[in-house]
């Protein structure tokens, strides 16, 4: 065993973050840009929590999306800083529910509706691949799944590419049939 020298970090003053690198292209590898839940601790929320301090506790923790767990911490959905928003608000109070009773579970995406990209496929793409793929599905976000382990293994977003590009990445949300009815339902 070997002992490190130590030096005097006096004159260091400056703390890079993983943005001020540009170090990746649209042809490096896809897992460059992944989330890996493995070294990473995912952002989640418990489905009982109000949507008002949900919504506060995102803002706070300046992230856009988080995983929506029940009492035994296992996922049961997504709800992205979209869903908790004013408009969404207003559109759960005129169909008579006051503000403070709206829970995290009334406004988040039931994982039975959310689709995801699987490890093994990611693992040989491209940031190419995944940016398109995100445009295609007019999506922002994109849980990583691993099939065989039953594991969601980490999380892809389209501004955390676009920081770590250096540039913009502009994805159209696509309204669906069910996003349409369940507006109009609700």
């Amino acid at each position: 065993m070997k002992t490190l020298d130590l030096k005097p970090i006096h004159v260091v003053d400056h703390l890079v973050h993983p943005d001020e690198f540009s170090d990746i292209s649209w042809s490096s590898s896809a897992l460059e840009i992944f989330t890996d839940f493995r070294h990473h601790q995912p952002q989640v929320i418990e489905h009982t929590l109000s949507a008002l301090e949900a919504g506060a506790l995102m803002r706070k923790a300046h992230v856009k999306l988080m995983l929506v767990v029940d009492r035994d911490d296992e996922f049961v959905g997504t709800v992205s800083a979209m869903d908790l928003s004013e408009q969404r608000l207003i559109l759960h109070t005129a169909r008579g529910i006051r503000r403070e009773e709206l829970r995290v579970s009334d406004m988040m995406h039931d994982r039975t509706a959310i689709q995801g990209l699987e490890f093994n496929r990611l693992s040989t793409a491209t940031i190419r691949d995944v940016v398109e793929t995100l445009k295609q599905s007019g999506q922002q976000h994109c849980l990583v799944v691993d099939s065989d382990s039953h594991h969601i293994r980490g999380l892809i977003s389209s501004s955390d590419i676009a920081r770590r590009m250096h540039m913009p990445i502009e994805i159209a949300r696509q309204n669906s049939f069910v996003d349409i009815f369940q507006s109009i339902r609700r």
